[in-house]
């Protein structure tokens, strides 16, 4: 049975202090759910004071900013991984492997009872999730990719690929030269993921998919055929975090601290490496990125948000990204990061989900709100201008949606106004 609540969740509005002391993450109330590599990605860490703090202790030059909680969705029993939107529906994933379809906005959400079964199940969690047309891809602990195809009207969905493909992995068997190492005395096809796939992207123009693992790897696939077309290993030092694609670049975040700018010129078949961004002193969880793709976010377990901008580093060619200073706020670890227009919303270890807002000249950010109400870390984040109000009555309606360890998910409303 599947439930919305309405409870006494908060949104307050604060402004931050950024020398607010660290608090260490205590995980026993999940360590039964969750396995060695979340916890440690889960772990705080001390902050960074060697990055100037970008978060304005100054109001905002307009503070009437309504926001108000609006539900609760609860039928997940396992914590919630990965949270995705497509036009009508709200997509979310489970450690249990358990998938499910919720209304993008329910019409009634005063103790309304649904029936909400998982639309899928498979044995194994599932990591990391992107949605492209009518397909959704879904990266698992099993080392699969599996893709789906979905019906919003009858709310189903249906596994139609496995990746690698059966084609990849025959194609591939013939020749010594498709083999790497993964242990002593093993070895692979290059088109296998050997670790759990952590994180996946879909490049602009949707014509591809890109998976990162624990494996140290990231992946580059074709959306019409589900071909394998190229597989960076040993991309890091460490597992693989965070995917995030711009027009021209794919970064990489992996538990190594580092975050890696990959790019494949005009003609190449081959990405390669053109910067290694090293602020983070510890692993580096979420990176999320502008829609032009000119500033950067990368969050860890330092309870930082580093804000990176492309500058005239490396020859002044405008692909490397420089720091510009840092979000704080948050008093445990940052697991997730979502960035709609000039706004950044960021969910925590420390069980509270972070509104921020960039100024005109990118030079601050102010702290919104801080969503509260969850019980557990917030594993997730989905967010999306809520289309019946964009750009009407001086502002920007958004809809938030957070998923925890605690196996809810909770939805916010919030309108910005202009600058």
């Amino acid at each position: 049975m599947g439930l919305f609540l309405s409870s006494p969740c908060t949104c307050t509005l604060l402004f931050p202090n950024p020398n607010q002391d660290s608090k260490q993450e205590s995980l026993s109330e999940y360590s039964h759910l969750i396995n060695s590599s979340d916890t440690k990605s889960i772990s705080s860490q001390p902050s960074l004071p060697s990055v100037k703090s970008l978060t304005s202790n100054t109001q905002p030059p307009s503070t009437a900013v309504n926001h108000h909680y609006i539900t609760t969705f609860k039928a997940h029993t396992s914590p919630i991984y990965s949270l995705s939107l497509t036009r009508n529906r709200l997509i979310s994933a489970s450690s249990d492997g358990h998938i499910r379809m919720w209304p993008r906005q329910p019409l009634n959400s005063l103790s309304q009872s649904v029936n909400t079964p998982p639309v899928a199940a498979v044995g194994t969690a599932v990591k990391s999730m992107v949605v492209h047309g009518d397909k959704v891809f879904t990266g698992h602990q099993d080392h699969k990719i599996r893709v789906w195809k979905y019906d919003e009207k009858h709310n189903t969905i249906k596994v139609i690929a496995v990746l690698p493909t059966l084609n990849d992995r025959l194609t591939k068997l013939v020749f010594a030269k498709n083999y790497v190492k993964i242990r002593r005395h093993r070895r692979c096809t290059w088109v296998h993921h050997v670790d759990a796939v952590s994180a996946l992207a879909l490049s602009k123009d949707g014509e591809l998919v890109y998976s990162g693992s624990w494996d140290r790897t990231f992946k580059v696939w074709r959306t019409s055929d589900f071909k394998c077309l190229e597989s960076v290993w040993n991309a890091h030092d460490d597992a693989i975090n965070a995917v995030v694609v711009s027009h021209d670049c794919v970064y990489t975040g992996s538990a190594d601290r580092k975050i890696k700018v990959w790019r494949r010129d005009g003609g190449e078949k081959k990405h390669k490496l053109v910067d290694t961004l090293e602020k983070h002193k510890s692993a580096v969880n979420a990176l999320a990125i502008s829609a032009d793709g000119s500033v950067l976010y990368s969050g860890a377990c330092d309870r930082s948000i580093i804000v990176w901008e492309k500058g005239g580093g490396g020859g002044g060619d405008g692909r490397h990204m420089l720091v510009a200073g840092a979000l704080r706020g948050h008093t445990k670890a940052i697991l997730c990061l979502v960035v709609v227009d000039d706004v950044v919303f960021s969910g925590s270890a420390d069980k509270t989900i972070r509104v921020w807002r960039r100024s005109i000249d990118g030079k601050k950010y102010w702290c919104l709100c801080v969503l509260e109400g969850h019980k557990g870390p917030i594993k997730c984040l989905a967010a999306a201008v809520e289309s019946c109000t964009s750009g009407s009555s001086g502002g920007t309606s958004y809809l938030v949606y957070g998923g925890s360890l605690d196996c809810e998910i909770k939805m916010w409303k919030l309108w910005v106004p202009f600058l």
